[in-house]
């Protein structure tokens, strides 16, 4: 039978495995050592050059005389040289002490042209209207321009629709005809100006005594404030408005005036979206102070039409004020003479502003501007074609310049030339003037082409001066290049404008 039976384990040893652990080595190897050594060397430069003149030949005084023997000079020179010398010093001596061409900078290069048109801005709608540009006005950055349109001859404005457009001219790809903002307005927009700070902020006078204030960066309700309708807002349209610091330091309020002899400051009240009235001020013939010279006749209503308005940029307290019947007042904000206006239920007493009139022009004032360069001086143009330049301390003018023959609409001083002004007429062309001439000429006219079209307003870019934008009642808009000529402030120029303000007028 079968029994089982253990049997001892038998091992296979892997010859494979044998084989590989056989086939492993381990070497190493070492070179020699390697020496290194740093070392430095220093050149010597030296040079050696020499130069050396062909000998000359020695002269001796009596060859000298024997040279100039031989080339005489020619007959009667020297009689004539000894015969001027005492007139010739005696006018090098004048002309070192003259000061005729002081300022002169000679200019080696190709002259250029002094104005250049760069841009042809307009509005389609507007223009299938017929409305004109009534106002320009530049942002605080200097590359936005904002137009208003309305009209300057006859019309129905108290029910025609009107534009605000604005063009950002350093956006690429402009399209001249194509705004890149347009505001609908329910009536005629006379008057415009930039916040001087945020430059989204545009305030606006319209034909029907309202004031508006647009906040261009919000595109569905751009009317920020307005005045409204009711007793404390202008009657007349508004021809001025103006951005003016309030007593609450960092805040700005906006001043209008109208024909109606209002002047109105206003404040911000963007909670009740809002424009609240602070301050007012009436002009009335029977308070205006008439100096000798200024006599007036009072004819009709007793309110002085105001048509121009101008802040001082050196006293807070003063403005300028121009107006239909010719008055040229100046003003102040402090006075606390009440205005012989019967009351008609404004919220604050008016008063009345004017401390000193200056000679009437017998002609309705159109634009007034105050010179940045100096105190006492200003401009004034109107319907007689001169532009007049006053003294505040003198109520002739110190000057009358003939800038057309038809309507002076506007008159702006240079940012950064103290003698040169700009004017635009109603003959279409704008006339720059530089007072430093001699000759009482234009330096440089700007033809816009039409005379039967009229330059309505002009404003300079103090941001960007080469830049000027100019209105039209053919409804465009032209932005105009000037050169360094008109633009560069030169030597003396400011001891030029002070002798000017110190002469006494005839």
């Amino acid at each position: 039978m079968f029994t089982d039976e253990t049997l001892s384990s038998v091992g296979v040893e892997s010859l494979w495995r044998k084989s590989q652990q056989l086939a492993q080595e381990s070497r190493s190897c070492q070179t020699r050592t390697l020496h290194s050594t740093d070392a430095e060397v220093q050149t010597v430069s030296t040079a050696t050059s020499g130069t050396q003149t062909e000998p000359q030949d020695h002269i001796t005084e009596e060859q000298l005389q024997l040279r100039l023997n031989q080339d005489p000079e020619p007959p009667g020179l020297k009689d004539f040289l000894r015969r001027v010398e005492d007139t010739v010093i005696t006018e090098l001596v004048k002309n070192a002490k003259s000061h005729a061409f002081d300022g002169f900078q000679v200019n080696w290069e190709e002259p250029s042209l002094l104005v250049s048109c760069l841009h042809g801005l307009q509005h389609p709608g507007a223009q299938e209207n017929g409305l004109h540009v009534s106002s320009v006005s530049w942002s605080c950055t200097g590359s936005v321009i904002a137009c208003a349109y309305g009209r300057i001859d006859d019309g129905d404005w108290s029910t025609e629709r009107s534009y605000v457009c604005t063009w950002n001219l350093d956006r690429r790809g402009l399209n001249p005809k194509q705004p890149d903002l347009v505001l609908d307005v329910p009536t005629t927009v006379t008057a415009l100006s930039f916040h001087p700070v945020r430059p989204s902020l545009i305030a606006g006078g319209l034909y029907s005594g309202e004031v508006v204030v647009w906040d261009t960066s919000r595109t569905q309700d751009p009317v920020m404030a307005q005045t409204g309708l009711s007793a404390d807002s202008h009657r007349e349209p508004v021809y001025q408005v103006d951005w003016v610091p309030l007593q609450k330091r960092g805040e700005l309020g906006v001043l209008s005036a109208s024909s109606g002899g209002r002047v109105l400051l206003w404040t911000l009240d963007p909670d009740q979206g809002g424009l609240v009235l602070s301050a007012g001020y009436a002009l009335v013939h029977q308070q205006v102070p008439h100096s000798s010279s200024a006599h007036v006749k009072v004819r009709g209503s007793s309110k002085v039409g105001i048509t121009s308005l101008a802040l001082s940029p050196w006293d807070s307290d003063t403005f300028l004020v121009g107006s239909e019947g010719g008055l040229l007042l100046k003003c102040s904000f402090s006075s606390q003479t009440p205005a012989a206006v019967p009351p008609e239920g404004q919220s604050v007493t008016l008063r009345a502003p004017a401390v000193f009139c200056f000679k009437p022009r017998g002609s309705p004032v159109h634009s007034v501007h105050c010179s940045p360069f100096h105190r006492n001086l200003f401009l004034s143009v109107g319907t007689d074609g001169l532009a007049h330049l006053h003294s505040l301390l003198q109520p002739n003018p110190l000057l009358s310049l003939r800038v057309s023959d038809s309507y002076v609409f506007e008159v702006r001083w240079s940012p950064t030339r103290p003698l040169v002004f700009a004017a635009a007429t109603g003959q279409g062309v704008v006339q720059i003037f530089d007072l430093g001439r001699r000759s009482h000429r234009p330096a440089a006219t700007i033809d816009q082409g039409s005379a039967e079209q009229a330059a309505t307003c002009l404003a300079f870019n103090s941001r960007n001066p080469h830049l000027l934008a100019v209105g039209n009642t053919d409804g465009t808009v032209n932005i105009w290049h000037l050169s360094a000529d008109l633009t560069e402030q030169r030597p003396r120029e400011t001891v030029q404008l002070e002798q000017i303000a110190n002469e006494v007028a005839e």
